[in-house]
């Protein structure tokens, strides 16, 4: 076993060595969202715990995106944030990155289900009124959630196993500040070929698949909306699925561009542009979206204010 550990090689990650003159301001940026994204996220987690009116699927399921969003980014931003404090490249261990990479897929794909499990949920309440409580019942959300987890972690082990198990460089350079999918599996000096088929076709599957599951239930939304005499109707219906549709936008985009892109039209700056951006931007900004665009989560919010605050 010794013998076996001294073989496995240590990832250095070059992070953002290139840009040394922004790692200061990057640092104290990436901090800030970090903590808003820590505050809003836990404030939705509490909110719909804590409040009657949001005990509805669709806040159960906010609830575990907003878990989910929390976990993904204390598995990237604490080091990222390490490694901008220094202005020099920073090793991680095999098992360190491995770990990494486990925790983002897991979160990752768990997140994708949970959006079309949200999906669903709009379809349910405004195309099948009737039927929703049948369709939508405690123990359908439950195993909606579970089997969100349960995906995430098949593909993260699958994913995990085939990209580890290859033999890499004694001293593996990897121009990221995290252990992405696409750039460890480059390092690989062979077997690349069926890792690269195993990760498009977690893509295709869990992208695009996902993603038109998602149309596909706005589409049935749509209809629904449009068939409705009263414009104050129609509003009142697409104002409770706006939230949602900016969060998948944000997530699927950003995942799209990131790993369906051609890899000749790709640059390491915009490599870390997006990379930074669904890591650390969109999960600030979906808390932000669901509070400002929600108006039950508005109305719960000022509630718990206004409960705080003793009235003078």
């Amino acid at each position: 076993m010794a013998k076996e550990n001294q073989t496995l090689p240590e990832f250095l990650l070059l992070g953002f060595s290139d840009l040394r003159a922004l790692q200061g301001p990057l640092f104290w940026g990436v901090l800030l969202v970090y903590l808003v994204t820590l505050l809003g996220n836990s404030l939705i987690i509490l909110l719909t715990q804590a409040s009657p009116t949001l005990h509805a699927p669709m806040y159960f399921f906010l609830r575990h995106l907003s878990l989910v969003e929390l976990l993904y980014t204390t598995d990237i931003v604490p080091r990222t944030l390490a490694d901008l404090a220094f202005p020099h490249p920073h090793a991680i261990s095999f098992w360190g990155c491995a770990a990494q990479m486990y925790v983002f897929i897991v979160l990752g794909i768990s997140e994708c289900c949970l959006l079309t499990a949200m999906a669903y949920d709009r379809y349910a309440a405004i195309c099948q009124p009737l039927h929703y409580s049948t369709l939508m019942s405690w123990r359908a959300c439950m195993a909606m959630v579970g089997i969100s987890w349960l995906m995430g972690i098949i593909t993260a082990t699958t994913h995990s196993s085939l990209i580890f198990t290859l033999p890499f460089p004694s001293r593996p350079v990897i121009p990221h500040f995290l252990c992405d999918i696409l750039p460890v599996l480059r390092l690989a000096s062979a077997g690349k070929h069926r890792s690269e088929v195993s990760v498009m076709m977690a893509t295709v599957v869990f992208i695009m698949v996902s993603f038109s599951l998602i149309v596909t239930s706005y589409a049935h939304i749509l209809s629904a909306i449009l068939a409705m005499a009263s414009t104050l109707s129609r509003r009142k219906v697409f104002s409770t699925c706006s939230s949602h549709l900016l969060v998948v936008f944000l997530f699927f985009g950003t995942a799209s561009i990131t790993y369906i892109r051609p890899r000749a039209g790709s640059s390491v700056t915009m490599n870390h542009i997006l990379s930074l951006f669904y890591t650390v931007i969109t999960p600030m900004l979906n808390p932000i979206i669901y509070t400002l665009r929600n108006k039950e989560v508005t109305k719960a919010l000022w509630h718990v204010v206004k409960r705080q605050v003793p009235s003078p």
